[in-house]
């Protein structure tokens, strides 16, 4: 192993977005010398293709990182959610003698984004190069040892103990390190647009789960709520057709909707038709991949910051004693991989299943239903959205039996149908 004296650093991050950011500060923190490269050179620079939802189980990573504070300033609103289907409301609500439901945050990118990126720029150990493009990596041995980049100044070189990939999900750290994507189609399409005045009851979230279609609409910082609709491809053409008219036939059509006419747009509807799923092998000699660059999941879920702040963490407690303590680096990142796998692999299975744009299947069925009818079910189903749990706990024997119990309290009524929206007139 080359000493650390003879690299420019001990780790070089590409992207400066919020994985890329969170990983340098907790980095830095733990005594590493890091480089954060982005390269965009605006401090206000942000991902707008986002859901804007911190989900709850990176709130002990913003906690860590020092933001719940600048957060709650900003304006972000604790992320509350109901879910619609067909068998009514789900309703998540703490226990009476219990504690409180966990949460995290929605907040705009454009807020977050810039915030983080400030933190990190400010954390001593931390040398945020801004303008600077990732064009290649350092290999010697078999091992990523550095990385050619391009800044302001031309091409330069720097070398590292550790190079991360911190830069989304077409990664050219993952790229140009050879570090193949398995993919996932994804058959369902997204439009979003931002709102003022548009009221939700209780000011939370609400998701609509139509089988297949999907929609949700999110209360931001700065009173501004985010309405995305998550359709089947097969609505696609009516949507290229008309976008706006289709997007606001969509929302008008939701089941106990928002008022989406009487509410103010104050940004153009865009989203992507084709957004598939992929997964890489989190880390690999002389590289970690963070974010969207490890683990690209379906948009509906809304986990891609949860899961870049989860993965920065992961990261940071895995790689750094060995990265201030001279020891075996490759053997922190093989253990970083296998966490990263066992956190999130199990989710990424159901997404991947999920985003083939089909109705519920039985094992979904059950659980959903039964958390519309109980309150206990629905702090479990909570749990699960939140990212808490993993889908093991979520369909352990218990929780299977007692869902089965509720929906047998409702045998004999109707059997409802799932709600399908108008198909729009081109």
């Amino acid at each position: 192993m080359t000493a650390p004296e003879d690299h420019d650093y001990d780790v070089i991050i590409s992207g400066a977005s919020v994985a890329g950011s969170a990983a340098a500060i907790m980095l830095a923190r733990r005594g590493a010398r890091v480089a954060l490269l982005e390269r965009r050179s605006d401090p206000a620079a942000h991902k707008v293709l986002c859901t804007h939802y911190l989900q709850p189980c990176s709130y002990p990573v913003l906690d860590e990182l020092g933001l719940v504070p600048a957060l709650e300033k900003a304006g972000a609103v604790r992320n509350e959610a109901r879910w619609y289907t067909r068998w009514g409301w789900i309703e998540p609500k703490a226990a009476p003698s219990g504690p409180e439901l966990p949460y995290a945050y929605n907040i705009r990118r454009s807020t977050l984004d810039p915030m983080i990126r400030s933190h990190a720029s400010g954390t001593p150990g931390v040398d945020l190069l801004a303008g600077h493009a990732v064009t290649g990596v350092i290999r010697e041995a078999g091992r990523t040892v550095g990385v050619h980049a391009t800044g302001p100044d031309g091409p330069t070189e720097l070398r590292a103990r550790l190079v991360v990939g911190a830069d989304g999900k077409d990664s050219p750290v993952a790229r140009f390190a050879g570090i193949p994507a398995k993919s996932h189609e994804n058959e369902r399409f997204s439009y979003f647009a931002h709102f003022r005045n548009l009221p939700l009851r209780d000011g939370i979230t609400h998701s609509w789960f139509l089988e297949p279609d999907v929609a949700y609409a999110m209360p931001n910082d700065d009173g501004v709520t985010v309405v995305a609709v998550i359709p089947d491809k097969k609505r696609l053409p009516a949507f290229r057709e008309d976008l706006e008219g289709a997007y606001l036939d969509f929302v008008r059509a939701l089941p106990d909707g928002p008022a989406i006419d009487a509410a103010e747009r104050i940004t153009k509807i865009t989203g992507t038709v084709n957004y598939p799923l992929h997964s890489r092998r989190a880390g690999a000699p002389g590289v970690a991949l963070i974010g969207d660059a490890a683990l690209t999941s379906d948009p509906l879920w809304g986990v891609g910051v949860g899961w870049a702040l989860q993965s920065a963490q992961w990261l940071a407690e895995a790689v750094a004693p060995a990265l201030t303590g001279r020891g075996d680096v490759d053997r922190a990142l093989t253990a970083y991989a296998r966490r990263h796998r066992r956190g999130l692999a199990g989710h990424q299975h159901l997404a991947a299943d999920y985003a083939k744009a089909r109705p519920f299947n039985p094992f979904e069925r059950l659980m959903f239903s039964a958390a519309a009818r109980d309150a206990g079910m629905a702090r479990h189903m909570h749990l699960f959205a939140s990212r808490i749990i993993g889908p093991l706990r979520f369909l352990n024997p218990v929780a299977l039996a007692r869902a089965s119990a509720v929906n047998l309290r409702h045998r004999g009524g109707p059997s409802p149908a799932p709600v399908h929206l108008p198909h729009p007139t081109p």
